[in-house]
């Protein structure tokens, strides 16, 4: 990492990666706040979209790839084309702020960070969405486990040491989180993304909760997450 003075970010690149799947709809605004937040590429990942997916990303990425389907098989396909010295998971329906590259770069000045994540705001925001957000930061800040809904950054060097995401089918994010946590400090920004609350919404706020803690327990006690996802699945 190049040395630049006290206050100032490093000069680090960041390259955003995206997995997507059917999601014309939300992936442009995706793209844009990814570049004005000063993305040094982007990698837009499909997974064998039926919509205009790939059509919306083409103009907007430096790199549009195709990769068998699945979040952490599509996810590592990206990283293996990033040049980035840091990488940036990032959801198709999540936006970056207008400083998180910044941010991202301030924060992984500590050679000691070896990635991290973001608070998240759920949009649109009614009350009981927007507790539903602060609990889901207060909980990653105390455990120091992020979701993919947080943006989750990796230096690259570590990344490609941990070997990638565990290319299973659901809890992918935890997974990673806790190799991270073990392998150094991890960085929890105060900066929020916003994120698409469709899944509380169409779900329900109180159901979709109850579900993602009941399946989170459920990966701590050992259960496989192909079980996981088919739990997962019946519960939609």
């Amino acid at each position: 990492m190049l040395w630049v003075p006290a206050g100032r970010s490093p000069l680090v690149t960041v390259s955003v990666i995206i997995p997507t799947l059917n999601e014309e709809a939300h992936l442009g605004e995706t793209l844009r706040c990814a570049r004005q937040a000063g993305a040094h590429e982007i990698i837009v990942v499909d997974g064998g979209s039926t919509d205009r997916t790939r059509a919306v990303a083409r103009p907007l990425a430096e790199v549009v790839l195709s990769a068998t389907r699945g979040r952490a098989t599509q996810m590592n396909a990206g990283a293996t084309r990033a040049s980035g010295d840091i990488l940036l998971f990032l959801h198709a329906d999540t936006r970056l702020p207008a400083d998180g590259v910044d941010a991202v770069r301030r924060a992984c000045r500590s050679p000691a960070i070896v990635g991290g994540r973001f608070d998240v705001e759920l949009v649109p925001a009614t009350p009981l969405l927007r507790l539903t957000g602060w609990l889901m930061n207060w909980r990653s800040r105390i455990s120091r486990i992020a979701t993919g809904d947080q943006a989750i950054f990796v230096q690259r060097e570590i990344f490609e040491r941990l070997g990638g995401y565990a290319e299973i089918p659901l809890m992918e994010d935890i997974e990673l989180s806790r190799r991270l946590k073990r392998s150094g400090r991890v960085a929890c920004l105060r900066q929020r993304v916003s994120t698409s609350a469709r899944r509380w919404q169409t779900h329900g706020v109180v159901k979709t909760i109850l579900l993602m803690w009941t399946l989170r327990t459920l990966y701590w006690l050992g259960v496989a997450p192909v079980r996981l996802r088919r739990l997962y699945d019946d519960a939609r």
